[in-house]
């Protein structure tokens, strides 16, 4: 065996010039590798489910969504976030103990949650500092929801602090919906955060530091029209529909016709992700 390894040079020196051009090739892509998600596995989108959902049939949850109570603003939303699928393919049932993340001034997923918890002898559960309390005991809550935040808590920190705060408050087998602006993949999201857009995988690779299993992931909100290149970034979009630079009179204005061709792309296009506390 020791002859084996005494090769001659000739021998050898091609084998070693091609073991370096491997290297070489693949330097690129390894220094384009996000920091937050450097060494992680993520699976393709190939590898997970991301068929339409089957879902059930419940009525206390079409009604929360059908209410005249809703605002109007808020139903002509439902084309684009598709509220009873979304919430179905998470999984909510009746009776659950729901907490929402920074339900924020519009209070979208609110006036759908709230008045189903209350008619399913559930309870819904506002939450805006979770550091500070996830507003229920630990092991409690059956379903939290955290909806177009991550570009946010990504930039300051927030995000695994936050993911171990709801890890902590979920019981053994509760539920970790969450729905927010996708960009490409390949991208560090320092990069991107602040455009309102984060990667899937980033998202995926937090959540699963913090504890959590990915069980299932859909293309309920997702937008082929949105190529996550806007000039004010998603807020270009509806709903918020920015059309112009904020606090500098002499930025850009987007035209009529601009302001018509991003009207006509619709919400962004979104990642709806369940994850799962382990049993």
């Amino acid at each position: 065996m020791e002859n084996d390894l005494n090769l001659e040079p000739s021998i050898m020196r091609p084998a070693v010039y091609g073991l370096v051009a491997v290297l070489l090739s693949a330097a690129p892509a390894l220094a384009q590798q996000s920091p937050q998600t450097e060494g992680a596995w993520t699976p393709p989108r190939s590898a997970l489910s991301s068929a339409m959902p089957t879902f059930s049939d419940d009525t206390a949850l079409q009604t929360a969504i059908a209410a005249e109570t809703r605002p109007a603003a808020d139903r002509a939303r439902d084309v684009y976030r598709h509220p009873y699928e979304s919430l179905t393919f998470w999984g909510l049932t009746p009776g659950m103990t729901v907490v929402e993340i920074e339900p924020g001034g519009a209070s979208w997923w609110r006036h759908i949650l709230e008045p189903y918890a209350a008619a399913t002898g559930g309870r819904y559960v506002p939450v805006n500092r979770p550091l500070e309390s996830m507003g229920v005991a630990d092991g409690t809550a059956d379903f939290i929801l955290v909806a177009r935040a991550f570009h946010n808590w990504s930039r300051d920190g927030r995000t695994q602090p936050y993911l171990q705060a709801f890890f902590k408050a979920l019981k053994p087998g509760g539920v970790l919906a969450v729905e927010q602006h996708r960009s490409a993949e390949g991208l560090n999201v320092a990069d991107v955060a602040s455009t309102g857009y984060v990667p899937e995988s980033y998202v995926i690779h937090e959540a699963r530091n913090a504890g959590f299993v990915l069980e299932a992931r859909s293309e309920l909100n997702a937008n082929p029209k949105d190529d996550h290149d806007h000039p004010f970034g998603v807020w270009t979009l509806p709903p918020i529909r920015q059309s112009a630079a904020r606090n500098d009179p002499s930025g850009r204005t987007l035209t009529p016709e601009e302001r018509a061709a991003f009207d006509a792309i619709g919400e962004s296009d979104r990642m709806t992700l369940r994850f799962r506390k382990p049993e």
